[in-house]
């Protein structure tokens, strides 16, 4: 179903109408150009009937409620009787004090709104302040808007979790009753042995397109043992057979031991295919780090980078992203492209082995869970650097807009988890806002 935002607009008729009707009017020009696909009433809604009228038959995935004039709780509260969706809730600046009669009164409208808000089981909201030409007011309901799609999207989605975490990896675990309670996501669970088993089970004349699509996405990987290769095209079947049939969106996968104990070939390649491909497939089976690059993909249309935090230089402030190799291909340097290597502890391939390509804007990223069952949103921009490849696997070199070092000790003390999403673009707004919606902690660095 297509993605509705939807603009109420209240007030009452006892304050300054052609003040309000102007304000109404250069709103109604901002939010559409936002989202041309914004609802809006044919006149400013300055009775409770004229409200409800205007109610019937809306399915909002986003409202965006405006005190025009001041309006009172009764407002507010038949808008969350009827919906329980994302909200910006934004005061108008009062247009002018000369001594004369208050025009509009807005502010203390969305004080009314606010309280109301509060009251019905503390509905989290967006809040923006100011006249509709102004940059922060359409910067706000632009990133709201992202937020609200990614969310809306969330009800759809289809997360496997692929095998349990590793013993000491608990930080990626997440109940199935927790992901539909908290964010609309379905968990699927399947074992790894099962895509290993059928992963066994395929011929390798069934597998070819499957190989040549590795072939053609990477470099060098004529270079690995035929067993190998063919085992890696065999287990890209397995994994793209399962998502397909499932209808999986993300993916956190179980990777060591197992698929080198009991198959001989690491996931680690297959993992980067699938991220190529637009399923956000993370490894050591972290769930919430699926979840994670799922949000950042959805934000920027492109593959997201998956990886530990290994080093930082403080000159440059810069912390460097690294993991095994599953980063997906198309973030590879251009000069070296999407090189196929080893694993660094099991020296088994393919596992992908670059540095990542610079890009001048990203976000670093990751869905926290506290140990309480809350969760938290960790967030810091920055930039990619132009740097070679750091360790043996995939690594991306972040130069943060704070300073590096302070990131990593607050982080640390605060108890973050050791997967992080990097991004490409600024998206810390838009994650804000999302964070809002779900009435979670922003820890901003």
């Amino acid at each position: 179903m297509r993605f509705q935002p939807v603009y109420i607009p209240v007030g009452v008729p006892t304050y300054h109408l052609e003040t309000a009707q102007d304000q109404f009017d250069r709103s109604v020009a901002a939010l559409r150009g936002v989202d041309a696909d914004f609802v809006v009433p044919e006149k400013m809604l300055l009775t409770l009937d004229d409200l409800r009228a205007y109610l019937d038959g809306l399915a909002p995935d986003l409202i965006v409620f405006q005190n025009l004039t001041f309006a009172n709780a009764a407002y507010m509260a038949e808008v969350l009787r009827r919906f329980d969706c994302p909200m910006v809730l934004w005061t108008l600046r009062e247009p002018v004090a000369d001594g004369g009669r208050l025009r509009l009164n807005s502010l203390t409208g969305a004080y009314s709104a606010a309280n109301t808000l509060r009251a019905f089981n503390d509905r989290p909201f967006v809040y923006a302040f100011g006249a509709p030409e102004e940059e922060k007011v359409v910067s706000t309901v632009k990133a709201a808007v992202r937020a609200a799609k990614v969310k809306s999207a969330m009800r759809t989605l289809r997360l496997a979790a692929v095998g349990h975490t590793p013993q000491g990896f608990g930080f990626g675990r997440a109940l199935d009753s927790e992901l539909m309670n908290t964010f609309g996501v379905e968990l699927e669970s399947i074992e790894a042995r099962e895509l290993i088993e059928k992963a066994k089970g395929y011929g390798d004349e069934e597998c070819e397109e499957y190989l040549k699509r590795s072939e053609c996405a990477t470099c060098g990987l004529d270079k690995t043992p035929d067993n190998n290769r063919r085992d890696h095209a065999r287990l890209l079947k397995a994994y793209t057979d399962y998502i397909k049939s499932h209808n999986i969106g993300a993916l956190a996968s179980r990777c060591w031991p197992d698929f080198f104990t009991d198959f001989g070939t690491p996931v680690c390649a297959v993992l980067s295919l699938l991220n190529d491909e637009g399923v956000a497939a993370a490894c050591e089976a972290d769930v919430y780090g699926a979840l994670s690059m799922w949000v950042g993909m959805q934000l920027s249309d492109e593959p997201v980078f998956f990886g530990d935090p290994v080093a930082l230089d403080e000159e440059e402030s810069t912390i460097t992203y690294w993991h095994c190799g599953a980063a997906a291909c198309s973030l590879a340097r251009k000069d070296t492209g999407a090189v196929v290597g080893v694993h660094p502890n099991r020296k088994i391939g393919p596992a992908m082995d670059f540095g990542c390509e610079a890009f001048p804007e990203a976000t670093i990223f990751r869905i926290g869970r506290e140990p309480d069952g809350s969760f938290r949103f960790f967030i810091s921009e920055g930039a990619v650097l132009d740097k070679p490849k750091q360790f043996i696997g995939t690594s991306i070199v972040v130069q943060t807009e704070l300073n590096s070092r302070m990131i990593v000790e607050d982080s640390i003390r605060e108890g973050f988890e050791p997967h992080f999403a990097v991004i490409k673009g600024h998206h810390g707004e838009a994650l804000e806002a999302l964070a809002d919606m779900f009435g979670f902690e922003v820890c901003r660095y």
